[in-house]
């Protein structure tokens, strides 16, 4: 898996000098939450502080930074590179003067990337990486491989649980594979705030599977494939034989992905199915407490 922590790793092995461009303090409607970054080399970037001429104007100025911070050339003719305070500060209103017509007002600070900040982005990538939303994907068919390249490009830890070993073949490297007998028990084991979308060749299993996830109350999401009269069928085994409740019922999504768009293709529902899930991990990490408030800003 090439996680955020290692993507900064490879980048910054590769271009040598960098700075780092952080949205500093925010006002009004911006593109970019306070803590949004980029890294800057003379000829290449990664990430993005929400694009536009904001973002062309930081990219400008990062390289007139990392022209100021190189020194000129020692006696002996070697290079040598000085970073120590070196920085600037752009304070930038989003409206017409910039072509931009967002309303609101942004700062960014630039500044070069030594040892000590190379060693905290990569730390701090790791700890964001670590308290990311986990989503198990039950079922690898054709609608489940849509789902995971869907997913696999949110900013969430996917996992594709399966009983068929066939049916993980050609899954996004992004994503982990789980070949299991017991796929229900992968429910009891996974953490709170965990979304659970169920899809797999077997209705029977489909049930236990989702009779496992409605009975966590800490879940973000738990959703079915199928229609209306699997839905109706489910409700009453889930009522009579897995001693569920109406309340527990009453959490599942099912068809997956809504039914406004009327269309079965495997890749548009698993385009719907992705927003939809998202949307619910989004509105449960907004009503949960957070105790990692601070780690929000990337660069300190």
């Amino acid at each position: 898996m090439n996680s955020k922590a290692q993507q900064l790793k490879e980048f910054l092995g590769r271009v040598g000098r960098a700075a780092l461009v952080e949205v500093a303090a925010t006002k009004g409607s911006t593109p970019r939450e306070a803590g949004a970054f980029m890294l800057v080399s003379a000829s290449s970037i990664l990430g993005t502080i929400g694009g536009g001429q904001l973002e062309y104007m930081a990219i400008d100025k990062a390289r007139q930074v990392l022209n100021a911070g190189q020194r000129s050339r020692s006696p002996a003719g070697e290079a040598r590179t000085e970073v120590d305070e070196i920085c600037a500060t752009l304070d930038v209103p989003l409206g017409p003067e910039i072509g931009q017509c967002c309303g609101g007002r942004v700062k960014v600070s630039i500044r070069l990337v030594d040892a000590s900040l190379e060693q905290q982005l990569i730390a701090n990538a790791e700890s964001e990486e670590a308290r990311l939303p986990h989503v198990y994907l039950f079922g690898g068919g054709h609608v489940g491989q849509a789902l995971a390249a869907s997913l696999a490009l949110l900013p969430i830890h996917v996992f594709v649980v399966e009983t068929r070993a066939e049916a993980l073949e050609g899954m996004p490297e992004t994503v982990e594979t789980r070949l299991t007998s017991l796929p229900e028990a992968v429910v009891r084991e996974a953490p709170a705030g965990s979304a659970f979308a169920i899809l797999t060749h077997d209705h029977a299993l489909d049930f236990l599977i989702v009779a496992e996830a409605l009975k966590r109350d800490d879940s973000a999401y738990v959703g079915m494939i199928g229609s209306k009269t699997k839905k109706a069928t489910f409700r009453n085994w889930f009522l009579k034989s897995a001693e569920g409740s109406e309340t527990q019922f009453a959490r599942l999504v099912s068809p997956i992905g809504g039914n406004a768009v009327k269309d079965k293709r495997p890749p548009v529902i698993a385009a719907l199915a992705a927003a939809e899930i998202m949307t619910a991990l989004v509105s449960h990490a907004a009503e949960a407490p957070s105790s990692a408030s601070a780690d929000k800003t990337m660069a300190g």
